[in-house]
C-alpha cells in the first residue's frame, strides 16, 4: 500500500504519521504542499496534525487552498482513501470533503492528554479492526477541536453510520460527542485524536495501531 503524507509549513506530526504508517506496512512518500500532484499509485493520503500556516485566518483554511489540496480532492473524488488527523481534520472540513467546522474548545483552552474514544457503529476500513462500542485510549492535542454541525447534519451523520468515533468524556464541546466523521462513501476520515501517537508501546499505548493496520489490510486485499 502506497501512502502520501502531506507537509505544510507548520505541520509537526508529519514524521509521526509517516513512522506509524511505515510500521503498519505502508510505503510512504512525503509530499510538499506546493506540489500540484500526488506520486503515482497512491492509495492513501494522510494529512497530519500541527499548525499549518500558523493557524492564521482559520485553522486549516490556508492549507486547504494549497496547490496539493486540489490533487487530494481529486483523489478522494476517485474513491481514494484520505485520513486527516487534528489539523488534518480541519483541512478536510475546509476543502469541503467533510461537513462541519472545528471551533474553539468549549473552555477556550488547549487540551493535551489521553482521552477515551468510543468506536462508532460504522462500516469502514478505518474501523475494520475494532468492534463497535469498543473503548480506545487515544491522545488529543488541540485548541480548536469543537466539532460543529447543524442539527440536521448531525442527525444525518448519525443515521448514516458516519460517526466513526465519539469521545467517552467530551473534552471540547463537540456536537454529539463527535471525535471523527466519515465521508458518504466511507473513504475519507477526519478525526481530532491522534492514532499515530498511540501506535507504539514506547509512546504509552497501541490502541491507534489497528486503525492504520486496517487501512493497509483493506488495500492489500483489493
Amino acid at each position: 500500500m502506497k501512502a502520501a503524507v502531506i507537509v505544510f509549513p507548520g505541520s509537526n506530526c508529519d514524521r509521526d504519521m509517516a513512522v506509524a504508517l511505515r510500521a503498519a506496512g505502508a510505503d510512504v512518500s512525503m509530499v510538499w504542499h506546493k506540489d500540484t500532484g500526488l506520486p503515482e499509485g497512491i492509495d492513501l493520503v494522510a494529512i497530519p496534525g500541527g499548525f499549518s500556516f500558523g493557524d492564521y485566518l482559520r485553522c486549516g483554511a490556508i492549507a486547504a487552498r494549497s496547490p496539493i489540496c486540489g490533487a487530494v480532492v481529486k483523489h478522494a473524488e476517485r474513491g481514494g482513501y484520505v485520513l486527516g488527523v487534528c489539523n488534518g481534520f480541519q483541512v478536510l472540513c475546509e476543502t469541503g470533503l467533510l461537513p462541519g467546522a472545528l471551533m474553539r474548545n468549549r473552555g477556550l483552552t488547549y487540551i493535551c492528554r489521553t482521552e477515551p474514544l468510543i468506536v462508532g457503529e460504522c462500516d469502514s476500513a478505518f474501523t475494520a479492526e475494532y468492534t463497535p462500542g469498543q473503548t480506545l485510549m487515544i491522545p488529543i492535542a488541540h485548541h480548536d477541536g469543537n466539532y460543529t454541525v447543524d442539527d440536521a447534519t448531525g442527525a444525518e451523520l448519525s443515521d448514516a453510520g458516519r460517526i466513526a468515533f465519539r469521545y467517552g468524556a467530551n473534552p471540547n464541546g463537540s456536537v454529539r460527542d463527535i471525535a471523527g466523521v466519515l465521508s458518504a462513501n466511507g473513504r475519507v476520515l477526519g478525526m481530532m485524536p491522534h492514532p499515530e501517537r498511540a501506535a507504539d508501546p514506547a509512546l504509552g499505548g497501541t490502541d491507534g495501531r489497528a486503525l492504520l493496520a486496517g487501512l493497509v489490510g483493506a488495500m492489500a486485499a483489493v
